[in-house]
């Protein structure tokens, strides 16, 4: 029999427990060395339950995989409702995400496994996230609030920026815990981006958009201002 949906509250709750378990378990030990009985002992709930709501190792993972999709995508939309231009939004989105980050660092060990255990929920997860992008890059770009720059690309671009910087700051740490992880980055556990590391990407991203004028002055700071004064 395969496993179905839950169909009930109290079934919802533990798909969702396993689901939290999965992330755990997942970033701790990666996919290869993770089993259906850690993720239930982690869980606190019976192996055999396990069968009710997934199949395999595999349908939990890419589940996963979807769920923290689902959960950074919304992230990043409710923190730039607000904002009433493109480089604000860019601004809100980032923050959100590299707090998502520090909240799940699983997200990272995850997504980089599911290259190799599961392409297509990896290909799947990306390209959710570019097709919301190119919606409001090209829109901005109606708008005249950035420059005629190919949002394709430019939400390509915006998002390896994001993911590498969430890495080395969020993930990483500073110098002194990245040296003290060694081998492991998720030893050094998890930090926020330094305010002028979050500026100096803000000031790239941009130039890169053509957008300077569109920056409202109560959201840069009094250190970005210097450096575009000497």
């Amino acid at each position: 029999m395969s496993a179905g949906m839950p169909r009930t509250a109290r079934g919802e709750e533990t798909k969702r427990k396993l689901i939290e378990a999965a992330e755990q378990v997942f970033s701790r030990v990666g996919y290869a060395d993770a089993s259906i009985s850690r993720i239930t002992d982690a869980a606190g709930i019976g192996q055999g339950t396990f069968y009710l709501y997934f199949d395999s190792k595999l349908q939990i993972f890419n589940e996963l995989v979807e769920d923290l999709n689902h959960r950074v995508r919304l992230a990043m939309s409710a923190a730039s409702a607000a904002t009433e231009n493109r480089i604000d939004s860019e601004r809100a989105g980032f923050r959100a995400f590299f707090q998502f980050t520090a909240d799940h660092p699983a997200l990272y060990r995850v997504i980089r496994e599911a290259e190799f255990v599961s392409p297509g929920a990896l290909r799947l997860h990306y390209t959710r996230i570019v097709e919301g992008y190119i919606a409001g890059l090209r829109a901005a770009g109606a708008a005249g609030q950035i420059s005629d720059i190919d949002p394709t690309v430019a939400a390509w671009a915006l998002m390896g920026i994001g993911e590498m910087i969430g890495m080395r700051w969020v993930l990483w740490g500073d110098d002194e815990a990245l040296e003290g992880a060694g081998s492991d980055p998720f030893a050094s556990g998890t930090r926020a981006v330094p305010e002028h590391v979050f500026e100096q990407m803000m000031r790239f991203i941009e130039g890169a958009l053509g957008a300077g004028s569109t920056v409202s002055s109560s959201t840069v700071s009094s250190s970005t201002v210097e450096m575009r004064q000497r």
